[in-house]
């Protein structure tokens, strides 16, 4: 009876469940407690380095007892997504902008996952959304209001691209900071004279327009950081009414 109930347990997001289950001794640890501990753990070795016994040692109990609070690593990785989730800021008032209001939305959000590398490693889960995930699809959403174009799933998808670009443009942000200076430099190098040898002409167009820093030109000629740069443009795109 005991494991059907626990499995009965496991098919229930961790949100919908009691901080602790009906059976054993009053509780010594919390959600709370266990999440710092995962999300130290992922800081310093990566999602992988994150189980529930591993937790365990941190806190200095036993595995078994931490089941009182969690079905399993699932749920740890659930716990763990919402509390980063709630490290970036919801209290900027909005501008009414859309296209503004979620340009800083996403730099916000792209700061917490540079922060916190493992996100990346998280797996793409559809409606993946804690208390702190719901609140910022709120404000999402409430950024969104202005754009008449759009319905309700269509706004929806709008915060689901803004986020998934968020994650690639942040990987690929920790890829060049991890890169040595030294390959970079060769990598450039190389790409340069392979257009020095003709026969892309469209690839050298499109570097010659990069700055000597290895940015390029915003719009009206004026520069920009390139990730802001970049959400803003797809942004622009998504928000725009379809053609009929």
């Amino acid at each position: 009876m005991a494991d059907k109930e626990d499995r009965a347990a496991a098919a229930v997001v961790v949100w919908e469940r009691p901080e602790r289950g009906a059976r054993g001794p009053a509780p010594e640890r919390s959600r709370e407690q266990l999440t710092a501990a995962a999300i130290g753990l992922a800081d310093a070795g990566g999602l992988a380095a994150v189980s529930v016994r591993q937790v365990a040692r941190e806190l200095g109990t036993g595995p078994a007892s931490l089941y009182r609070y969690v079905a399993g690593r699932d749920d740890l990785v659930d716990l763990m997504v919402d509390a980063a989730t709630g490290e970036v800021a919801l209290d900027v008032e909005l501008t009414g902008d859309p296209v503004a209001d979620l340009v800083g939305l996403a730099a916000r959000t792209q700061q917490v996952h540079l922060r916190h590398p493992w996100l990346l490693e998280v797996a793409p889960e559809a409606l993946r959304a804690g208390p702190r995930g719901v609140d910022y699809l709120e404000y999402a959403l409430r950024a969104l209001e202005p754009v008449a174009a759009l319905t309700g799933p269509g706004k929806l998808e709008a915060v689901a691209v803004l986020n998934a670009l968020v994650v690639m443009l942040s990987a690929a942000e920790l890829r060049a900071r991890r890169s040595p200076t030294g390959r970079q430099a060769a990598q450039s190098a190389h790409l340069e004279a392979v257009v020095a040898r003709g026969g892309h002409p469209l690839l050298a167009g499109a570097l010659a327009g990069r700055t000597a820093g290895g940015g390029r030109p915003g719009p009206e000629g004026q520069t920009g950081a390139p990730f802001e740069r970049v959400v803003r443009r797809v942004l622009a795109g998504l928000l725009a009414p379809e053609a009929p």
